[in-house]
């Protein structure tokens, strides 16, 4: 018994091994195919290329929305780091 199944482990190996480098290159694809390259034709859903440009939009982080989806009007705290070089006023002193 236990020469057969030293017989039949590389098979087993050489299986899995198979089907896991055919499972990693078909999720790969899919990646890959995701990603539009000029030329390829339109989706069915989208607008086209012209439809993932965002220049010009305002993007609104949701940290920013209160509970009512509304931008916050409280303070917000900022960090500056000592190798910052912007010599910005703080919060109280005249500029």
């Amino acid at each position: 018994m236990a020469s057969f199944l030293s017989d039949l482990f590389p098979f087993l190996y050489a299986a899995c091994f198979l089907a896991l480098l055919w499972q990693a290159f078909r999720i790969m694809g899919q990646g890959f195919s995701a990603v539009p390259r000029p030329g390829d034709p339109q989706s069915a859903g989208g607008a086209g290329p012209a439809a993932a440009d965002r220049t010009g939009r305002l993007t609104i982080h949701p940290e920013l929305l209160d509970a009512d989806g509304q931008l916050t009007r409280e303070d917000l705290l900022t960090v500056r780091f000592s190798e910052d070089q912007d010599a910005s006023a703080r919060p109280g002193e005249a500029g």
